[in-house]
């Protein structure tokens, strides 16, 4: 017989007890749709934390401390003395996997716009690797590499903007009536100075021995685009231009006293980035830079964790649906077994006809695969069903603008996973009856009524 015809058969014979076909082929629905819904809510769970540590920055991203090292086995250590300096930066950037790299300094210091001053993180950085990593502006341009005093600023560097001499002027506040200033057409000073631009009290009493540095002319060129991380909230200049701001208001007052946010080692940097190809290589690399002696974090690390924590409730969802599976499989077995009983005689006058012990073995096994195609079929689109209405009660529930994140998502690899499986498990259901069909004798199954 050729599987042309044992496919007709098949399908005969699940016709002919149509009540007895539907009930099963809905144990396999349910079963399958249980599974399917179970796996997506972890699925969206475990995308839901994706987004979220997106919003506090790049996944791809691995930043470098020098707060100490660690040894070999990850383990904090005072004793192993690492730089973070040109010669880590080379290392890093050597690193397979690496797209780029950016080093660097941070000092906090004083600006001043006319009447208007505020307290600012400058940030020195190459402007090479801006684009690397991701630094869009919405007004001006980027820094560029022969810029000396231009300065990129963070969508909110202007709300820390305040005049002080207008009464109750709010510093680094964010009120309703906070003063804006265009940080690009203004003629810029900074400094490190942070009494500069202040009104002094009468009668207040001031060092005489201090000499205050001269204030620098730099000139705004960009505003980022509001990224809702630490971008919004830094200025960013050529690192080289930054030190040599630093290093002359350093000699301007030999004391040092203006300079407390410097480092003591001045060719170390304050932080190093580290810009990965793909979000899967972010963990090798950082392994790779913990055994230069480094201390490297990334969002990752707790992206793992809760990988983790979603992984487990998926298991425990994904249980819960293998059991209606469980019995879909037993109901399968049930009803080609029952199957057996009522075609004992068919099966008889088959072999006595001269079909191969095969042909009856997949005959019951097509018979089992068809229930488990067609329940697993009609289970996936169940499970889209479900999956949207859920979308839906979460839109419901959360408005518009809080139920972006779906609680449920059903990938096109569940699918046809699920379709296979139902498939699978409906063969491995048949697969006893159809051997208990082959070893049944063409004698006694003629006689049989």
């Amino acid at each position: 017989m050729n599987s042309l015809d044992l496919f007709k058969m098949a399908l005969d014979n699940l016709l002919r007890r149509k009540t007895r076909t539907v009930l099963t082929v809905l144990g396999v629905v349910i079963g399958t749709s249980s599974i399917v819904v179970m796996l997506s809510l972890g699925i969206a769970m475990n995308e839901g934390f994706k987004d979220q540590l997106s919003n506090m920055g790049d996944l791809t991203m691995i930043d470098v401390h020098n707060y100490g090292g660690y040894d070999g086995d990850g383990r904090s250590s005072q004793s192993k003395q690492v730089h973070l300096n040109d010669d880590a930066v080379r290392r890093f950037k050597q690193i397979p996997k690496v797209q780029g790299v950016m080093a660097t300094k941070s000092a906090y210091m004083k600006m001043a716009a006319g009447n208007m001053v505020g307290y600012v993180p400058i940030i020195g950085i190459d402007p090479l690797v801006m684009e690397a990593f991701g630094f869009k502006v919405a007004e001006g341009r980027i820094l560029m590499p022969t810029d000396k005093e231009s300065i990129v600023f963070g969508k909110n560097i202007a709300m820390n903007m305040y005049n002080p001499r207008l009464r109750n002027a709010q510093r680094g506040g964010w009120g309703n009536e906070q003063p804006q200033v265009n940080l690009i057409s203004n003629r810029l000073e900074l400094t490190t100075n942070m009494e500069y631009g202040e009104v002094r009290n009468v009668g207040q009493e001031t060092d005489q021995s201090y000499t205050p540095p001269k204030p620098h002319n730099v000139q705004g060129v960009g505003i980022l685009e509001e990224s809702f991380s630490e971008k919004d909230y830094n200025a960013y200049m050529n690192i080289t231009a930054l030190e040599k701001i630093l290093e002359e208001d350093r000699r301007a007052n030999r004391q040092d006293r203006s300079m407390g946010n410097m480092r003591q080692n001045e060719n170390d940097y304050e932080r190093v980035s580290i810009k990965v190809n793909e979000i899967d290589d972010v963990l090798g690399v950082q392994e790779i830079v913990k055994d230069m002696g480094f201390q490297a974090f990334s969002l990752t690390d707790m992206l793992n964790s809760m990988q983790e924590t979603a992984q487990t409730i998926q298991m425990v969802l994904g249980g819960i649906g293998a059991v209606s599976l469980f019995v879909a499989a037993i109901g399968i077995t049930n009803t080609m077994i029952m199957s057996i009983y009522e075609r004992t005689r068919e099966i008889g006058i088959i072999k006595v006809l001269g079909a191969n012990l095969s042909d009856i073995r997949k005959l019951f096994l097509i018979e089992a695969a068809m229930i488990g195609l067609l329940g697993g079929i009609m289970g996936l689109v169940l499970s889209y069903t479900i999956s949207f209405g859920l979308n839906k009660i979460n839109v419901g529930f959360m408005g518009p603008g809080g139920g972006d994140t779906a609680i449920s998502i059903i990938p096109i690899q569940l699918s046809l996973a699920a379709v296979a499986f139902a498939t699978v498990i409906g063969i491995v259901s048949g697969y006893s009856p159809a051997r208990r069909a082959m070893k049944l004798s063409a004698l006694e199954a003629i006689k049989s009524e």
